[in-house]
């Protein structure tokens, strides 16, 4: 037994060694493509008087969901991530926009999904990860804990 766990522990410090020496804060994504991911739903839900995408943890719920419930759109996250590049987050905010306009426009299955993934996070349950202190909901008035029925 004491042999198993000495190896599952030195498996485990390889990896951490291998990684930079510290564990990734992301179950799924890369810190590039969560920078990457970041931007792209600050864009879609900007801060203003409220909270927006980034203050309300949205990467946090797509990054959980992709390493659960949503892994079959693992492969659309890597290849749409990659085709905006790391250089998306240098781009100014307007850039940004007109970046992700374009692909609105030509109704990329990949934004039609950050869309929805990040009005999901941004809506959804805090429990999922996202909507962090459920500032969507305070936002709209919605008490917490929301109750089926309620007006």
């Amino acid at each position: 037994m004491k042999s198993r766990r000495r190896e599952f522990l030195a498996a485990v410090a390889a990896g951490t060694v291998a990684c930079g020496g510290h564990p990734s804060p992301w179950r799924f994504l890369t810190q590039p493509e969560a920078d990457t991911l970041a931007a792209v739903c600050s864009r879609i839900i900007p801060a203003d008087q409220d909270p927006g995408a980034a203050e309300a943890g949205v990467v946090d719920f797509i990054d959980r969901q992709l390493a659960g419930f949503y892994k079959v759109h693992q492969k659309a996250y890597r290849d749409g991530l990659a085709s905006l590049g790391a250089t998306f987050v240098k781009l100014h905010g307007e850039e940004q926009t007109a970046v992700l306009k374009a692909l609105e426009k030509k109704r990329s299955p990949f934004f039609e999904l950050v869309l929805t993934h990040t009005m999901q996070g941004y809506y959804g349950s805090p429990r999922h990860g996202g909507n962090r202190d459920a500032v969507s909901w305070r936002m709209l008035g919605v008490p917490y804990p929301p109750v089926r029925g309620r007006v």
